[in-house]
């Protein structure tokens, strides 16, 4: 990355503490009953489709279903307690990435307090002001750093990390804030934090060496409220904890801030075009029950349609369903500025 340091860079740093220690907040085993590190699940086109009730953040949340199967490991699994309970799940067959906050399965759905949907195939941002299951609404998996890519050798993307102090502002392409101080030096969620270039990293392991060419490569970017310099992995037996707590010979003195620019703020949120519906219908609106429909749609200036209830995220002009029962169809198609929805009711006799 050749972005600049942002001009209060230093003032950034000394507001977080110059003498703040980076902490691998991932690693092998567990520690107080829990694995350690944000875990992801695979599926496939052969994963049920499951509702999601949200409990907090409905209104900046994807509708469901979504491939997550209630037996998907919680952040802090065996014993997932209180804490944030991230869900994340990558549909192989189809390329989307679904990640739940505060997740609780339930019988035949997931409690969450939000969730998101991230279309892998496009360069998908959420809504400006929107959260995602992060709160400054980016994608958690993107930014965590894996087992599989130190052995390959390279991470080649910022590494997610916390402070506990944010302002009220975000900095593309975070998307949302949840400010704990009104202090002028208080980072924007979003900022990107970059490891000097001058930091000698030759006395380190070969995987923290990896693990500290991303830092300086493509930095840190915060992503949530929470301990300080806290950076985000997945859990793995492989790792040697004791070789990444080496890491915590890193302070924030050895970084600086890339530019906040453009910072926005209630100010001054973007605005813009909504997507357009110019259709949504159904093949035929009063059917026997298991009849095959198909639904179809016109959508312009969209990131990303979700169709709820029972198909969630898809591509395409049309889909088939079979109610069983009279069913409202709801299309969202969403982009950075805004969702539009339309609805159509199918009628069964």
């Amino acid at each position: 990355m050749n972005f600049s340091v942002d001009p209060n860079s230093a003032a950034i740093i000394n507001f977080i503490g110059s003498a703040t220690t980076v902490h691998p907040d991932f690693g092998a085993g567990e520690y107080d009953g829990s694995n350690i590190g944000i875990p992801y699940t695979i599926v496939d086109s052969t994963q049920p489709l499951i509702p999601i009730d949200y409990t907090s953040y409905g209104s900046e949340s994807d509708a469901g279903p979504m491939p997550i199967p209630l037996t998907a490991p919680i952040e802090g699994y065996p014993n997932p307690g209180s804490g944030d309970r991230h869900v994340l799940v990558l549909d192989k067959s189809n390329c989307f990435l679904y990640e739940l906050y505060s997740s609780y399965p339930q019988t035949a759905a997931w409690d969450a307090a939000s969730g998101a949907v991230w279309d892998l195939l496009s360069n998908e941002q959420r809504p400006y002001t929107w959260t995602s299951a992060d709160a400054a609404g980016l994608p958690i998996f993107p930014g965590l750093v894996r087992y599989d890519e130190v052995a390959a050798g390279a991470i080649n993307h910022a590494i997610r990390f916390t402070l506990p102090n944010t302002s009220a502002g975000f900095v593309p392409p975070a998307s949302h804030y949840a400010a704990t101080s009104n202090t002028a030096a208080a980072p924007p969620m979003g900022a990107r934090l970059r490891l000097k270039a001058s930091f000698d990293i030759s006395s380190y392991s070969g995987t923290n060496q990896i693990i500290l060419t991303a830092m300086k490569t493509y930095g840190l970017i915060l992503a949530d409220n929470g301990s300080a310099i806290y950076i985000s992995g997945t859990p793995d037996s492989r790792w040697d904890n004791g070789d990444l707590h080496l890491l915590n010979s890193v302070t924030a003195a050895d970084f600086d801030v890339l530019q906040l620019a453009p910072q926005y703020t209630s100010a001054n949120i973007p605005s813009g075009p909504a997507p357009t519906i110019t259709s949504f219908k159904a093949s035929s609106t009063t059917v026997s029950a298991g009849t095959a429909v198909t639904l179809s749609w016109q959508v312009s200036n969209a990131d990303y349609v979700i169709i709820s209830p029972t198909v969630g995220a898809t591509r395409g002009t049309s889909v088939q369903v079979s109610p069983t029962a009279t069913t409202t169809y709801t299309l969202y198609a969403t982009n950075a500025y805004n969702q539009t929805t339309a609805q159509v009711q199918l009628t069964v006799q």
